[in-house]
């Protein structure tokens, strides 16, 4: 390519990017920083990172900062991911939340799935609600956010490979997809449920347009963060939680170094964070 990404540019990105997402990429992560950019420079006609740093810090086209966001975030995901997660979600812990929610007269279901990617997990999760007796007295409704526009773009489409659906049991596969050579488009009913949003989860603002829910899922993305972000983000989804609400994270994650906000609950086997 014959573009070089001094280490003195690679800070200026590095921090920028970390000031608006809360995305932290290490000295030893500066060839990511410019396999993923080193295109899009050359794409714009540019003469280096430079340029585009500066574009992206004065620059009045704000549509450049979510083409940043698109390069630089991974959206590895799939239907069914971490499935004994979703078994808790779709058994014990939604008899909870009807539970809890009956006693104080509340008619209603409230999920986010945060960094919801392309889509699969909020649809996971609108599946097992449409499969579980009684959730049907409630009224279901599942936030889905990203802070990338294309990644968005394609959830609404709710068009998947195979790749994605390979976790999936058949019963789900027949009952709420359509099949075309290859290509799984997923049922109106099951797509009707979900509301998909473009939020950052270090912007208050975007955050707290979201409130009042009974479940989050936030998989998988706290580990992009360092521990100031993690402490930032970890709040806002806090603030997001009705009282008793529940917190997925990966199951490679934990808040143990992060807050002392939540009550870690193991249900089979599964922790899952609730506010307290």
């Amino acid at each position: 390519m014959g573009l070089l990404l001094t280490d003195e540019t690679f800070k200026q990105l590095r921090d920028f990017i970390y000031e608006r997402s809360g995305i932290f990429i290490p000295d030893n992560k500066k060839y990511f920083l410019e396999n993923r950019l080193g295109r899009r420079v050359q794409e714009r006609n540019l003469k280096g990172y430079e340029d585009y740093f500066y574009i992206l810090k004065y620059g009045a086209d704000k549509n450049e900062l979510v083409r940043l966001f698109d390069l630089i975030t991974t959206n590895e995901t799939f239907f069914f991911r971490e499935p004994q997660q979703f078994d808790v979600f779709g058994g014990e812990l939604l008899r909870r939340v009807m539970d809890e929610n009956t006693k104080s007269k509340r008619h209603d279901i409230k999920i986010w799935s945060a960094a919801c990617s392309t889509g699969e997990e909020p649809y996971t999760m609108a599946m097992i609600m449409l499969e579980k007796p009684g959730v049907n007295a409630f009224r279901k409704e599942i936030y889905a956010s990203d802070i990338s526009e294309s990644v968005l773009n394609s959830a609404k489409a709710g068009v998947y490979g195979s790749y994605s659906v390979r976790n999936m049991p058949d019963v789900y596969i027949k009952k709420y997809f359509t099949n075309t050579n290859q290509q799984y488009l997923i049922s109106p009913a099951v797509k009707s449920m979900v509301r998909f949003m473009k939020v950052n989860l270090m912007d208050e603002r975007d955050a707290r347009t979201i409130k009042g829910v009974d479940i989050i899922f936030c998989r998988n993305v706290l580990i992009y963060f360092d521990d100031k972000a993690k402490q930032k983000a970890v709040s806002l989804l806090y603030d997001a939680l009705s009282p008793n609400g529940y917190l997925f994270v990966g199951t490679s994650e934990s808040l143990h170094n992060v807050t002392r906000a939540f009550k870690p609950v193991v249900i089979n086997k599964v922790i899952v964070y609730q506010k307290v």
